[in-house]
């Protein structure tokens, strides 16, 4: 379990300091802007829907290592994903964050980011590691109200 719990380090703190589609996305047609006073991540998460399907997306901001790493491993598994696929995903990955350990088969499912698991064992850091995915919501329900984690 330790070497697994070292993976998982190396993973976040690697997403965290190199960050994946990371910069400005002009092509976008929805967007949002993401706060977590607490820790102080700010994000704006640009994305390209077409049809129902996320074909693109990047974000901006700066944030802790979880926030930056877990926003960027959500923007390599939604692109290609459709919205309601999105959505679905993201009601998995809160929901490994939020509620009973998390099933060997749930953590599968959720492959590179099962590396977030161990975050539920410290409750102020699950807002950082589900800032990008509620800013994530925000942005397909076309809301223009800033995402906030309180």
């Amino acid at each position: 379990m330790s070497d697994l719990r070292e993976l998982y380090q190396e993973v976040i703190l690697d997403h965290g300091k190199n960050p994946r589609n990371f910069g400005p996305l002009p092509e976008a047609n929805r967007q949002a802007h993401g706060h977590n006073p607490l820790c102080g991540d700010k994000i704006t998460l640009r994305l390209v829907v077409k049809d129902g399907v996320v074909e693109d997306l990047s974000f901006e901001g700066a944030g802790c290592a979880i926030s930056v790493a877990s926003t960027s491993l959500m923007t390599g598994a939604l692109k290609g994903q459709t919205e309601a696929d999105a959505r679905a995903l993201f009601e998995d990955f809160h929901g490994m964050l939020t509620s009973a350990d998390p099933t060997p088969d749930q953590l599968e499912a959720l492959d590179k980011l099962a590396v977030f698991s161990g975050v539920r064992d410290y409750p102020l850091r699950v807002k950082c590691a589900t800032l990008g995915w509620h800013t994530l919501n925000a942005a397909l329900d076309e809301s223009d109200e800033m995402v906030v984690t309180e």
